[in-house]
């Protein structure tokens, strides 16, 4: 089984949707998947305005699957003893919509999927936080799970280990907003504002942030917290904790690590080389246009380096689209190289 995946002639391209319009858009820009979710906290992107109700979801799955492309549920927070229920409902409602597979992080949902839904497709989420072969192994030997989507704090040597010893299809980012703790086990926004990506499904809720000028320059606060402050010439981010500036040692600076997105493009022919199944990309809060246009970068560079690897050369047209809508218009390759590691 193991080889099979190390010789796919093809990586797949994995796109966020957070809307309907941001599903046909990465349909149409050439997605062989879209991953969305339900309108509530059963998902890590419940933001205001965001995601389907299940008429909107059976239009965008008729949609999609009626041109060739799958739609994945992501149901991937860690539901708590007095809300058991609706998690199982959603997963429940993914199996009846036809889904072709639901995102999931939490083993007791797992569990219930492999055992209610065997035919269901299962992912293992970015959220359980699974860093080795061996913790990956589990959970496709125990539950079925069909691929897992990897940590953005691995090394590509790293990732090239794990798919060595994985008996399942791996899945990496390859661009969008960075996370940098273990996804799955960070908890820094709800000790500021109550709520956090594992149980609220919210990373820096909106109802918390707040902007304001100020003869100093532009603010971003989280529920009171000073996160950033902005000179004129600067460009301003969403405001997370992780990406704060921050005061140390009589120094202003990045603590932890800067706004700037993930941009893979120029590792493409290694991921294809070490067995990635599939490059997704972030961005379910974005726009659709913003969709459409990382879709169609990440097709026509994916097909290029699957049409003939060795002479693949990131187009410089390429990467002016993505720089224009990275986050603070910065791009890294994060974790993927890191000298010091």
């Amino acid at each position: 089984m193991r080889a099979a995946f190390m010789l796919r002639s093809i990586m797949e391209l994995v796109s966020p949707a957070g809307s309907l319009s941001a599903l046909k858009a990465a349909v149409d820009n050439g997605a062989n998947c879209v991953y969305t979710g339900f309108r509530d906290d059963t998902n890590a992107r419940n933001f205001a305005g965001l995601n389907f109700g299940l008429d909107e979801l059976r239009s965008g799955i008729g949609y999609a699957h009626a041109r060739g492309a799958k739609v994945i549920l992501a149901i991937n927070t860690y539901p708590q003893p007095s809300s058991w229920a609706r998690w199982c409902a959603a997963i429940d409602r993914a199996a009846a919509l036809k889904a072709d597979a639901v995102i999931v992080a939490d083993l007791g949902l797992l569990e219930y999927a492999a055992r209610t839904h065997p035919e269901l497709r299962r992912h293992l989420s970015v959220q359980g936080s699974a860093t080795t072969y061996e913790a990956i192994n589990f959970y496709v030997r125990r539950f079925g799970v069909a691929r897992a989507v990897l940590p953005r704090v691995l090394t590509l040597s790293q990732v090239k280990t794990l798919i060595g010893g994985c008996e399942t299809e791996i899945e990496v980012f390859g661009f969008g907003s960075l996370c940098v703790m273990v996804e799955g086990r960070c908890s820094l926004s709800s000790y500021v504002t109550g709520q956090g990506p594992n149980l609220n499904g919210v990373c820096s809720p909106a109802s918390a942030v707040r902007w304001q000028e100020t003869a100093d320059g532009l603010e971003s606060r989280l529920n009171g917290v000073l996160i950033d402050r902005y000179g004129a010439q600067e460009k301003a981010a969403y405001p997370t904790l992780c990406k704060g500036r921050y005061r140390v040692a009589g120094e202003t600076f990045y603590a932890i690590e800067e706004p700037c997105s993930l941009n893979t493009l120029e590792l493409l022919p290694e991921l294809a080389r070490i067995g990635v199944a599939a490059i997704k990309i972030e961005g379910r809060q974005r726009s659709a246009a913003y969709v459409g246009t990382v879709t169609r970068v990440f097709r026509q560079a994916i097909d290029a380096c699957m049409d003939d690897a060795p002479r693949y050369r990131v187009a410089p047209d390429w990467s002016g689209q993505l720089d224009r809508i990275a986050e603070g218009q910065q791009v890294t390759l994060g974790a993927y190289h890191r000298p010091w590691r």
